[in-house]
């Protein structure tokens, strides 16, 4: 690459592929960019200040929430009103969804949804973290508050979507239906170089990533292609090898680039899986698509599915394209125990 490419010069250059768009997006960016960089500053000093472990506080899900969650959560919130492109916000860890429909943000045409740090259990342990956020362009009349509506839309109604990865080092990934760009953040000056231009998902891979201390709960179907995965069959490069994070960013970066399947099944203890589809399921399936991958519940794409609340679970199925197709082909063997919702 001879020059370097901001993220704010990217993002505005392909601002000329939506005719809609009067630079509102690259103002999102922006925002998503500044909070990004001071979540990155926080991570890289827990362990010398007070900011790993518990909060002491539960979310809305009833899961513990980690000190490094509630700072996260403020900072995006701070940084999306601050800009006033935003009308309204949903966050995985908020109870409900949260307007900006005051000041200069009154009459904003986009909602963002976010999980502001996805694995964030894994911090105290020196592992790699996430942000996933999605944006919608608001259903709901331009003069009036943001209503639960703007938010309960499928998947395929995103403007953009994307995630950061807080590992080795920052990445941020985004799409906007135009492939998928990542960048790559220099700590030395503060910026966000693009190093990934239209990145694309591999259609076979030989990871297959799923916590299997849950085995014996799992759906039949699973455990059949679980089998098959790990079958010795040199025409299909078979055995696959298993990894799993247990930081969802961080597994679906490395099957996107290397090859893979990314699986959370319904159980007994979680009959709907246990990812949600607005802040999690959605924006990364957008860009499974958008790479050459795929992104279904077991049955159904998910971006088809049609949301009827904000911290809806559901099955999962993300990766490469073969890899994905043969899980359901297991899945449709056993359709009673498929885990689809």
């Amino acid at each position: 690459m001879s020059k370097l490419i901001t993220l704010g010069e990217y993002v505005i250059h392909k601002q000329q592929d939506f005719p809609h768009a009067t630079g509102e997006l690259s103002q999102i960016f922006g925002a998503i960019r500044l909070a990004s960089k001071i979540v990155h500053r926080e991570i890289n000093k827990a362990g010398l200040v007070d900011i790993i472990g518990a909060s002491g506080s539960d979310n809305v899900q009833g899961e513990q929430q980690q000190k490094l969650d509630v700072y996260a959560n403020e900072k995006f919130k701070a940084a999306m009103e601050a800009r006033g492109q935003i009308c309204g916000m949903a966050s995985e860890e908020e109870d409900s969804f949260i307007s900006f429909n005051e000041g200069h943000s009154k009459g904003s045409k986009y909602v963002l949804l976010i999980d502001p740090l996805d694995g964030s259990s894994n911090i105290d342990v020196n592992v790699s973290v996430g942000t996933i956020f999605s944006i919608y362009r608001r259903i709901s009349p331009l003069d009036g508050p943001v209503q639960l509506e703007d938010f309960l839309q499928p998947g395929n109604k995103q403007v953009a979507a994307g995630y950061v990865i807080f590992g080795s080092s920052t990445m941020l990934v985004y799409t906007t239906g135009n492939g998928v760009h990542g960048f790559t953040f220099d700590p030395s000056i503060g910026v966000f170089y693009l190093s990934h231009e239209n990145m694309r998902t591999p259609e076979d891979g030989k990871i297959y990533s799923i916590n299997e201390g849950n085995y014996i709960k799992f759906p039949q179907g699973v455990k059949q292609y679980l089998k098959y995965c790990q079958e010795m069959d040199p025409e299909t490069n078979r055995p696959y090898t298993s990894r799993y994070i247990g930081s969802l960013v961080s597994d679906f970066h490395r099957n996107m680039i290397k090859g893979g399947i990314y699986m959370y099944p319904s159980y007994a203890n979680a009959p709907n899986g246990k990812l949600r589809l607005l802040y999690e399921c959605n924006p990364l399936a957008w860009i499974a698509e958008q790479s050459g991958g795929k992104a279904t519940d077991g049955r159904r794409r998910i971006l088809d599915i049609e949301p009827t609340e904000l911290h809806q679970r559901v099955p999962y199925y993300v990766g490469s394209k073969n890899m994905v197709e043969k899980a359901e082909e297991f899945l449709r063997k056993c359709p009673d125990l498929n885990g689809a919702s």
